[in-house]
């Protein structure tokens, strides 16, 4: 007991210290916290944005590069949990974007932009026959459930995994959330191909849909192909709509990850970055299922939204699609990202430090504990590990802000179009420095907490 009570001290002595230098450097965003709070619940009206002591107030951003209000810069590595594709100041969308607010905006009607941008839409994403705009990724998930739903003639479950986010309202991490929509779920484990015959052998005479995530954006874990595939083949066999929530992935393949494993849903979603840095969703898929909300037929499903077509979005979205992100560039990134994590992964081996980077392409995960095998699905801690994983988090993210690089707390990258080679060395080595500095404390602070149970 008296070895983890000192291990406990020496971690709060290091933290403590790191978050006294964080308050010093940053007053201004502690004090637009406690101002926030007047009039927002808890100073805050986006609950991800939130980590302790308090979050910084962002100022400006410019390529990839932040500016907080208390005048410092960092190295933006958070991309906007992936919406932030096209940086902050890309000349060709943001050009775009501002000739549609010189020419009007809130027109009330069909506008010259939104055919285009579902053209090139459906081109990238060619299991995508027709689509319909939203103004997030939550509101196109739901959309599609529904439209699944509805066309199952009487099924109404759908499969769903645990570790997933698929919206607001569709949070199946630690859990699930309390706020979800109460469809009739069936909660499968991701990568579990067994299982996920057994709740098809149990439950496909009333199994509407599957939605997955071709990589749980949680913790950026990929989908195996064959769990894939298995997905793909049991909902063809039983009738039942596979739907892929591509709102994060779709940027990790020339034509999403969907193109990358060679697997055709019935449904796709989309959002994220395809808006140009403005809100955006979009579902679509099977010209069966999506022209049903062809307003001309006597049995046309209403779909609205008074903002599904603005012309901000329809621009932006347009201008980033075709003339921006490309293949090519899709390519460029997503390379680039792959080395950034084999170089983590090979610093954290080279100290024995107790890490690991997952994901795909230009989306990394973070996890601070010993592994010794590729994560299939989010991991079961313990108590006492899950409060050592989140205290190591901390640290982690208040030191590297200290160095200006910014990316979330919970140990997650997202790189823009305008990262660089020399960004991502940087980065590497001030995480090279913290292993280095810190792996004794990391090892023993996770030593401790294994042997509290």
């Amino acid at each position: 007991m008296e070895v983890i009570s000192e291990q406990h001290t020496d971690f709060a002595r290091a933290l403590g210290k790191v978050e006294a230098s964080y308050r010093r450097r940053h007053p201004n965003s502690e004090q637009r916290q406690a101002l926030a709070a007047r009039h927002m619940a808890g100073g805050n009206t986006r609950s991800v944005l939130y980590y302790s002591p308090f979050p910084l107030a962002w100022h400006s951003g410019r390529g990839n590069r932040l500016t907080d209000i208390d005048g410092l810069d960092y190295l933006d590595l958070l991309g906007e949990y992936s919406a932030g594709l096209y940086g902050h100041s890309n000349a060709i969308v943001n050009g775009a974007i501002k000739r549609a607010i010189d020419d009007g905006t809130v027109l009330g009607g069909p506008n010259r932009y939104e055919a285009s941008l579902a053209e090139a839409i459906c081109t990238r994403f060619p299991s995508m026959d027709l689509v319909r705009f939203t103004n997030s990724g939550t509101e196109a998930n739901l959309l599609a459930l529904s439209l699944a739903r509805l066309a199952a003639s009487g099924r109404r479950r759908v499969m769903v995994f645990d570790g997933a986010y698929h919206g607001g309202v569709l949070d199946f991490r630690s859990g699930g959330s309390a706020l979800n929509i109460p469809f009739d779920w069936i909660i499968g484990r991701y990568n579990d191909l067994e299982g996920v015959r057994s709740l098809f052998a149990a439950y496909a005479e009333t199994l509407a849909a599957v939605i997955v995530e071709p990589m749980l954006g949680g913790g950026c874990i990929p989908g195996t192909a064959p769990f894939l595939q298995l997905l793909r083949e049991q909902t063809s066999r039983y009738g039942s709509a596979l739907i892929f929530d591509e709102v994060m992935t779709s940027r990790l393949a020339p034509n999403g990850l969907q193109g990358a494993i060679g697997i055709e849903p019935d449904l796709t979603t989309i959002g994220k970055y395809v808006g140009g840095g403005t809100n955006f969703g979009a579902f679509g898929g099977r010209r069966q299922l999506m022209e049903r909300f062809d307003p001309s037929r006597s049995d046309s499903l209403a779909h609205s939204g008074t903002f599904n077509n603005n012309v901000l979005t329809m621009a932006g979205g347009l201008a980033g699609l075709a003339e921006v992100f490309t293949p090519a560039e899709a390519v460029r990134l997503n390379q680039l990202g792959d080395r950034l994590r084999d170089r983590l992964n090979a610093d954290a081996r080279r100290r024995r430090a107790p890490f690991m980077a997952t994901g795909v392409g230009s989306m990394l995960g973070f996890h601070f504990m010993d592994y010794t095998a590729p994560l299939l699905r989010p991991p079961t801690y313990t108590a006492a590990a899950t409060r050592a994983q989140r205290s190591i988090e901390t640290l982690f993210h208040l030191e590297l802000l200290e160095q200006g690089f910014h990316f979330a707390r919970r140990g997650y990258i997202a790189l823009s179009l305008p990262t660089i080679e020399a960004d991502c060395d940087g980065f590497a080595s001030a995480v090279d420095a913290f292993f280095a500095a810190r792996g004794d404390l990391l090892r023993a602070t996770i030593g401790a907490a294994n042997s509290e149970n």
